[in-house]
């Protein structure tokens, strides 16, 4: 038989949901995907319910439905200062991984380079590559994930097509500042590159830190497509609704890839989650504090475990040093952890392009509960993993 494809003859499968796996195994506390143990907001479930019995259970117009993207064009126009047109500047999208493959898709040819921040979210060099584009990978450089201003001209030196900007950051938590995220657009402008966002944390930024949408910067909206989801922001991970906003001119071209890759995304899920999408000021002032509560809960109880980390300024991630742990492989340091401690994390070397085996990461968009669960579990890490000599 002839061979399969090439292009993805060197993917693994997810390390993340690998170590969902793992953590369900061996009943660990999982703290590797991503994913709340709570509700969403009470307004959206009781919408879900009545939709059941209305009549929304056949396509949508293919990106998106109405009522769903005006919602969104107005509460986006509000956040990004910069008005949004929800006919003309708006697909609807099956998670903010399809809108970031739709607008690879749309924006490269094969052989187009696309640079990356490293560390960063495990399907960009994925997108990249199915794109039949070359990643060029910039280093963000610990602890606070900053990048060498130098290093980042050289590689659009190299002329590439798109760059990749998650933020906030997966894994790191960083928040870029404006000044960085000007310096970035210099860059983008001096070397006409299309930019891509990633910003499905908007609304998880810890005090003094500020979310910047680079689209808002001068001269960044005509070569921006904003991709983000709703699953971060109203504890909606299964619903896999996500989107692009862009010029009328990409936005026509991510329509015709997105309706060759998924058609449309849930009709009737797109209607249930308008009531989110009206939500008032005093919502994201509340999750804020949610989440600024829950990152302090849990950095609290790693320090007073004697556990070294990296603290986010943004999304709900916290990187863990293991080097005092003797480990030099990071996957099978995890895959100890949720055996022996039973508290499930993701080793970081799948985030990073530079050998980095020292770190993994933790999630805490958990129940308070559940993450004093987790941390009652790690106070005996020391003593089940002890020190590789």
């Amino acid at each position: 038989m002839q061979t399969l494809s090439n292009r993805t003859n060197t993917f693994t499968d997810s390390v993340i949901r690998r170590m969902t796996r793992i953590s369900a195994q061996y009943n660990a506390v999982n703290l590797s995907q991503g994913f709340p143990d709570f509700d969403p907001p009470k307004e959206l479930m009781d919408r879900l319910s009545q939709v059941a019995y209305e009549d929304f259970h056949q396509y949508s117009i293919t990106w998106g439905a109405q009522g769903f993207r005006e919602a969104l064009a107005a509460k986006q126009t509000r956040f990004m200062g910069h008005p949004v047109d929800p006919n003309r500047e708006i697909v609807v999208t099956c998670g903010s991984t399809e809108a970031m493959m739709a607008a690879m898709m749309t924006v490269t040819n094969p052989g187009d380079k696309v640079v990356i921040f490293s560390p960063f979210y495990e399907n960009y060099g994925a997108d990249t590559i199915l794109s039949g584009a070359e990643p060029v990978y910039v280093p963000l450089h610990p602890p606070e994930f900053n990048f060498d201003p130098a290093e980042l001209e050289q590689a659009f030196q190299q002329h590439p097509k798109a760059l990749i900007l998650c933020n906030p950051s997966n894994p790191c938590g960083k928040v870029f500042t404006k000044e960085e995220l000007l310096f970035i657009a210099d860059l983008a402008q001096k070397y006409d590159t299309y930019v891509i966002t990633d910003e499905v944390y908007e609304h998880i930024v810890y005090a003094p830190h500020k979310h910047v949408y680079f689209a808002s910067l001068p001269g960044m909206w005509e070569r921006t497509i904003s991709c983000s989801s709703l699953s971060k922001t109203y504890s909606i991970t299964g619903w896999r609704l996500g989107y692009t906003i862009a010029p009328e001119a990409i936005t026509e071209r991510i329509k015709k890839v997105h309706d060759f890759l998924t058609v449309g995304a849930a009709a009737p899920l797109q209607e249930a989650v308008i009531p989110g999408l009206n939500f008032g000021q005093d919502y994201y002032d509340k999750l804020q504090a949610t989440y600024t509560h829950k990152r302090d809960l849990f950095l609290k109880g790693l320090k007073d475990v004697g556990l070294e980390f990296s603290e986010p300024q943004g999304a709900y991630y916290v990187l863990m040093d293991i080097t005092p742990f003797g480990y030099d492989n990071d996957l099978e340091f995890c895959q100890v952890l949720a055996k022996e401690v039973g508290v499930g994390a993701v080793p970081s070397s799948s985030f990073f392009r530079e050998p980095v085996n020292h770190l993994i990461r933790f999630h805490f968009a958990k129940k308070d509960e559940t993450l004093n669960e987790a941390l009652n579990r790690l106070e005996a890490i020391h003593k089940k993993i002890p020190k590789r000599k």
